[in-house]
C-alpha cells in the first residue's frame, strides 16, 4: 500500500517505552528555548488588537503532554500580562481539538490572532510519486552527497510548494496584525548537503541497509522509501516569505540542541555513547516508526532501531552532533490593493 502522509505520519501513541509521550524531551526543551519568542508574539497580538476574545492555535501532530504545552505557556503569558489582577478576573479559556491537515483551510477567515507550530511544517503535505519514481535504485532515504541532483531538487520544490501554500492559508485565517511563530529542524548553512540535518537520517538509512543485507527487508522496498520532509535554511525560508509577500518578519533565531534529549551539557564530549545512542534512537522512533512500519512492517521495528542506536553510538564516539533549530516569528502584512 503506497505511503500517505495523513494516514501514516503520526507520533507513537500510548505511554510505553517507545511512545512519543516518553520520548519527546527534545520538543519540550525546544519549547523552553523559544518561550521568549512566543511571549513577545503573544504580547504583540494582544496589545495591538485588544480583542474581546483571543483565538490561538497550535498546528502540530503531537500526542501526550506536549499537545497542550503551547496553550499552557500562552495562559501563563496572559497571566503575566494581567499581573496584579485577581485570578478570577482573568478570562476563561476554552480548548477545542480540530482534525485535518494544515495544508488545507482549518479556520474561518480572519478568526485567529496567533498561530504556533513546532517541528511540523517541515513535513511534506503528501507523498510525492515523482520523488519516489526519481529515487529508483537509490538506497538513501534523505539528501546525501551521492543523491542525484534531480532528486534533491524535488525535496526542495516540495517544501517550497508546501510552505507557500501554508503561508497563504494562514494569511486568510489570521486577523489583521495577527502573529505566527514557526519552528523547524533546519540548517545553519545554505549548502543543502551540509551534515547538520542529513547525517542522522543517513545513519537510519545505514541501519535499513543492514537489514536488507540480513534478508529482513526487501531491497525494492528500501529503493522506494524516503523521508517526506525537508530541513530548510534561513535563506530558503526568507526567500519563500518574500516571494509569497503576505507576512512581515519580526524575528528569526537559530540555535543548536544536542541529539541526545537527556544531554544538557555544553561539552563537546559524549560521556556514554551507548546510552546516548539509545536515547536518540527512541526519540526518532517515536516520530518515525509509523512511516517505517507502513513501508516495511511492524515486525522490523525493534531490530531496526536497535541497529540504529548502535550506529548512532558509534558516530557519537567520534563526534558529538547537534540538531539545528530555526525559529521564525512573523506578522500578517497589510496589503494595499
Amino acid at each position: 500500500m503506497p505511503m500517505t502522509i495523513e494516514r501514516d505520519l503520526h507520533m507513537a501513541t500510548g505511554n510505553g517505552e517507545t511512545s512519543y509521550t516518553k520520548n519527546s524531551r527534545i520538543q519540550e526543551k525546544v519549547m523552553f528555548q523559544i518561550k521568549p519568542v512566543l511571549e513577545e508574539a503573544t504580547r504583540a497580538a494582544y496589545s495591538a488588537l485588544l480583542p474581546r476574545t483571543m483565538v490561538v492555535a497550535d498546528l502540530g501532530c503531537s500526542s501526550g503532554p506536549n499537545t497542550l504545552r503551547f496553550v499552557s505557556e500562552f495562559n501563563k503569558s496572559m497571566a503575566r500580562n494581567h499581573k496584579g489582577e485577581a485570578a478570577e478576573a482573568l478570562p476563561p479559556c476554552y480548548i477545542s481539538g480540530l482534525s485535518g491537515s494544515f495544508y488545507t483551510r482549518i479556520f474561518p477567515s480572519e478568526s485567529v490572532h496567533l498561530f504556533h507550530s513546532l517541528f511540523s511544517v517541515h513535513w511534506h503535505s503528501q507523498a510525492s510519486e515523482q520523488l519516489k519514481d526519481t529515487k529508483n535504485k537509490c538506497l538513501d532515504i534523505y539528501i546525501t552527497k551521492n543523491m542525484p541532483p534531480s532528486m534533491v531538487k524535488l525535496f526542495q520544490q516540495q517544501f517550497e510548494k508546501d510552505f507557500s501554500l501554508f503561508l497563504k492559508l494562514r494569511y486568510e485565517e489570521l486577523v489583521s496584525g495577527g502573529q505566527m511563530v514557526l519552528t523547524f529542524i533546519g540548517r545553519k548553512h545554505e549548502d543543502v548537503f551540509t551534515r547538520e540535518p542529513n547525517h542522522l537520517h543517513g545513519l537510519l538509512a545505514q541501519s535499513l541497509k543492514s537489514l536488507v543485507d540480513e534478508g529482513l527487508v526487501e531491497k525494492e522496498k528500501l529503493e522506494s522509501f524516503y523521508l517526506p520532509f525537508y530541513s530548510p535554511s534561513v535563506g530558503e525560508v526568507e526567500a519563500i516569505l518574500k516571494q509569497v509577500g503576505l507576512f512581515n518578519m519580526n524575528h528569526v533565531k537559530v540555535f543548536e540542541i544536542n541529539w541526545d534529549p537527556y544531554d544538557d551539557s555544553e561539552s563537546d564530549d559524549v560521556h556514554n555513547s551507548i546510552g546516548s545512542g539509545e536515547n536518540v534512537a527512541k526519540c526518532l522512533r517515536a516520530v518515525m516508526e509509523s512511516l517505517v512500519a507502513s513501508q516495511f512492517g511492524e515486525h522490523i521495528l525493534d531490530k531496526l532501531f536497535k541497529e540504529f542506536a548502535h550506529c548512532i553510538a558509534e558516530h557519537l564516539e567520534n563526534e558529538k552532533t547537534k540538531h539545528v533549530v530555526l525559529v521564525l516569528s512573523i506578522e500578517k502584512a497589510i496589503i494595499h490593493v
